[in-house]
C-alpha cells in the first residue's frame, strides 16, 4: 500500500513540475508581443477497483459507492489562451494590431507557410513588409511592396496599405493584407519567435480580408500586448509550489511506514 502512495504522490509531482515550467515560460513572455499564455490541465490516472459501485455485499445488499483507489496524475494538454491582449500604442505607422481573430500570414525561409499575431513589420532593402527586423524578418504574405519614393505608409482596418509619394497628395494602395483563420486555433503547432504552424488538430485556415465576417480589423499605430496576467501567475506559482510540497509529504510518509514494515520481526 505504502509502495502505491510513493508512485501516485511522484505522478503529482511530475505533473506539478510541468506546470511549473508552463508558468515560468508565462512569466518569461510578460512583455513578448503578441504572446498567449498556456495552461497545463491535469486528469487523474486509472483506478483500482477493488470493490465495484452496486454489487452484492455479503449481507444481500447493493454497495453503494464502491471501493476505487486513485493510481495518480497526469497532465492531460498544454491549452493556449487566444484571449486579446491589451492595446499598445506605439505611434509607428509600421506597427499593426489585429482586433478580433486572425493570423498574419508569413513565409518562413523554407518556403513553408507561417502564422504569426505579432505585427512588428519592418521594410526590408527590396521594399517588402517582414515581420520582426528588416534583416532576419519573414516576409508577410501576401507580398507587400512600398515604392522606393514613399515618404510615408498607411495601414487600413480593413488591410489596404496606402504610400504616399512624392509630389502627391493622394495616397496609392499598394497592397492589401490578409488573415487567416482557422476552426481550432488551439491546434496549432507552436513553432517559437512568436510563429504558429497548421496541423490537423487545427485545421486548414481560411484567408480573408479583415472586416469579414470572422475575421477581425487592423489597427495601424498599435501592437497586441502579451496576455499574461502577472498576479494570476503569481498565485498559481504560488499554489504548485505548495501542492508539490504536499505531495513530497506524502512521499515522506509512505516511505516511512515502509520503513517500519520492514523493522516488524515474527514473535
Amino acid at each position: 500500500m505504502s509502495v502505491q502512495t510513493l508512485y501516485t504522490a511522484a505522478t503529482g509531482m511530475n505533473a506539478l513540475q510541468t506546470k511549473l515550467d508552463v508558468i515560468a515560460h508565462n512569466l518569461a513572455n510578460i512583455n513578448t508581443i503578441a504572446f498567449k499564455k498556456n495552461r497545463a490541465n491535469f486528469e487523474d490516472l486509472l483506478y483500482r477497483q477493488e470493490v465495484l459501485p452496486g454489487v452484492q455485499d455479503d449481507g444481500g445488499g447493493q454497495t453503494a459507492t464502491g471501493t476505487a483507489v486513485g493510481l495518480g496524475v497526469r497532465v492531460s494538454g498544454v491549452q493556449t489562451d487566444f484571449q486579446q491582449g491589451t492595446y499598445l500604442e506605439t505611434g509607428n505607422k509600421l506597427d499593426v494590431l489585429i482586433e478580433g481573430r486572425g493570423f498574419f500570414q508569413v513565409q518562413d525561409t523554407t518556403g513553408e507557410t507561417l502564422y504569426t499575431r505579432a505585427g512588428n513589420f519592418s521594410i526590408n532593402r527590396a521594399g517588402n513588409l517582414v515581420v520582426g527586423s528588416a534583416s532576419t524578418g519573414r516576409l508577410l504574405s501576401p507580398t507587400v511592396t512600398i515604392p522606393q519614393d514613399a515618404v510615408d505608409v498607411e495601414i487600413k482596418p480593413d488591410g489596404r496599405v496606402l504610400a504616399y509619394l512624392q509630389n502627391n497628395p493622394q495616397p496609392q494602395q499598394v497592397a492589401k493584407i490578409q488573415l487567416a483563420t482557422f476552426i481550432n486555433p488551439e491546434g496549432l503547432l507552436k513553432r517559437g519567435e512568436n510563429l504558429f504552424a497548421e496541423t490537423d488538430a487545427s485545421g486548414s485556415p481560411t484567408t480573408n480580408d479583415p472586416g469579414q465576417p470572422g475575421t477581425g480589423l487592423l489597427r495601424g499605430g498599435f501592437l497586441e500586448a502579451s496576455n499574461v496576467d502577472p498576479v494570476k501567475e503569481l498565485i498559481d506559482l504560488i499554489t504548485t509550489q505548495r501542492s508539490f510540497e504536499l505531495n513530497s509529504e506524502a512521499v515522506k510518509a509512505g516511505d516511512q511506514m515502509l520503513q517500519v514494515i520492514s523493522t516488524l520481526r515474527s514473535p
